[in-house]
């Protein structure tokens, strides 16, 4: 059983950063990989960015390539997601999730956090 904490929200100007947190309880953390989705308003929940347990596999949607780097810590059972230059459409609730195995499709995840709001204004 994992419990995950989202923080790190907030609003921001387009251009600008911000850094979200997930916090997971339990000793099993490093066993799982480490997913970011996020929903916007009227839209589906979409896949953003996702890590593999030991940190060695990184992946990201087309649309935050270059621009959002995901990382984790397993001594303190943290997942990040950096996020810079930051656009008003990147505007969403996001949310971390984890899983066995690092994967876009959001249906596979067996954790979640509660979500944290990201706004970015033009």
């Amino acid at each position: 059983q994992v419990q995950l904490v989202d923080s790190g929200g907030g609003l921001v100007q387009a251009g600008g950063s911000l850094r979200l947190s997930c916090a997971a309880s339990g000793r099993t953390f490093s066993s799982y990989a480490m997913g970011w989705f996020r929903q916007a308003p009227g839209k589906e929940r979409e896949f953003v960015a996702a890590i593999s347990w030991s940190g060695g596999g990184t992946y990201y949607a087309d649309s935050v390539k270059g621009r959002f780097t995901i990382s984790r810590d397993n001594a303190k059972n943290t997942v990040y997601l950096q996020m810079n230059s930051l656009k008003p459409e990147d505007t969403a609730v996001y949310y971390c999730a984890a899983d066995s195995v690092a994967t876009i499709s959001g249906d596979e995840y067996d954790y979640w956090g509660q979500g944290t709001q990201v706004t970015v204004s033009s």
